[in-house]
């Protein structure tokens, strides 16, 4: 029966790393990977997990089960990063370990369907992976514009989508740091979003990647505690692969938000029995690596420095590339003004081409470039190819 499947397009970005890594030019440049880098070109281990890691090693006594809620020590030590001082807003918000912030979408539109969604609005373009989930859990996705030309986000579509958005459909958001535009919403804006949803029967679900590397911890929660402290019910989906380097480890969270505590049971019990049917216990190393760091407030510290230091980096770049201001026919002003590892440059298909075979610049085929791909050693070659190509 297997002979009967028909062959699925490769993952575009992962035929790129493959031909980066072919390549030989010493002066090659990735953008490509969405993945964090320092300024010398690697993407570390974090000081902080490293020691967590130690810790667990000497104090770690068992590798039994957790269950399929996972490791709720780590899941509860996050939430007043996410949700502020009153992290449960009074026992409202409780939630599960997740496989990374892929698993936490997937179990947030899998329990969204089983409640009755049929329908989600998601603005384009979005994180590649989105339109596939859903479209693997029978869902209908509607889409608006998100960005305008301007580089500034299209606050009339999304209020648009929350206002024509029925009972049995859902919103999807980014918290902040948007893949792949880097284009977010500003507090404003937040504040009009919020009250739409208020008068919506739509269901938000919020996916939270890249909390700490916009703005600041605080500042990228803004969104998202406004939308709670305005909507009877929300799913929240976490990621910590970006802002505690844990790739490859898979540490996510998916969190719900009820009018009423006394709601929340029947929500987990499905979101459990959803997971065990999925991967029936997450793994647990890198989430029991976060919950050792947040409480130790030495560990805390440490990578609160370390976070800062990535978002520092990163908005170098993004000044950097801002200051050159017009480079052949694009504008790069709009990149000092968003936020996170991503940006999109508006560059067509024969000149990405001619970026890689001409000067060894690899880049998604949706101009979607990672910022972290670039440091002051190679930044100028950067924008001298882009001058080249676009002239």
């Amino acid at each position: 029966m297997l002979e009967k499947l028909q062959a699925q397009s490769p993952d575009a970005l992962l035929a790129l790393i493959k031909l980066y890594a072919a390549d030989e030019r010493a002066d090659k440049i990735d953008l490509g990977v969405g993945v964090y880098r320092t300024g010398q070109g690697d993407t570390p281990v974090f000081a902080a997990i490293k020691a967590a890691e130690a810790r667990l090693v000497e104090e770690q006594d068992s590798k039994s089960y957790l269950g399929p809620e996972g490791d709720l020590g780590f899941v509860h030590a996050l939430m007043p990063y996410i949700f502020g001082k009153d992290a449960t807003m009074g026992g409202r918000i409780e939630g599960m370990q997740t496989p990374g912030g892929t698993g936490a979408v997937r179990l947030a539109v899998a329990v969204a369907q089983k409640a009755g969604v049929k329908t989600i609005h998601m603005g384009v373009p979005s994180w590649p992976n989105h339109a596939q989930i859903f479209s693997d859990v029978a869902l209908d996705v509607r889409t608006f514009e998100h960005a305008n030309e301007d580089g500034t986000a299209n606050l009339e579509n999304v209020l648009g989508a929350i206002r024509t958005a029925q009972e049995n459909e859902a919103v999807l958001l980014h918290g902040c740091c948007h893949n792949p535009t880097g284009i977010d919403y500003t507090d404003e804006q937040w504040d009009q979003i919020a009250e739409a949803l208020s008068q919506s029967k739509a269901l938000a679900i919020l996916d939270i990647a890249y909390q700490g590397l916009g703005r600041g911890l605080e500042q990228d929660a803004y969104g998202i505690r406004k939308v709670l402290a305005a909507v009877p019910e929300a799913l929240i989906a976490y990621s910590c692969d970006k802002n505690f380097g844990m790739y490859r480890d898979r540490v996510g969270a998916l969190y719900v938000m009820m009018k009423d505590s006394s709601l929340l049971d029947p929500v987990l019990s499905n979101l459990n029995a959803l997971a065990r049917a999925s991967w029936s216990m997450p793994p647990d190393h890198g989430g029991a690596a976060v919950r050792v760091v947040l409480r130790d407030d030495t560990m805390t510290a440490l990578w609160l420095d370390e976070l800062e230091t990535m978002r520092t980096r990163m908005r170098q770049v993004r000044d950097h590339l801002a200051a050159a201001g017009d480079v052949g026919t694009l504008d790069l002003r709009p990149l000092g003004q968003q936020n996170g590892l991503f940006a999109v440059l508006p560059l067509n298909k024969d000149q990405i081409q001619r970026l890689r075979d001409e000067h060894a610049i690899y880049m998604a085929g949706s101009g979607r470039i990672n910022i972290a791909g670039l440091h002051m050693g190679n930044i100028e070659k950067f924008i001298g190819a882009l001058e080249e190509v676009t002239s």
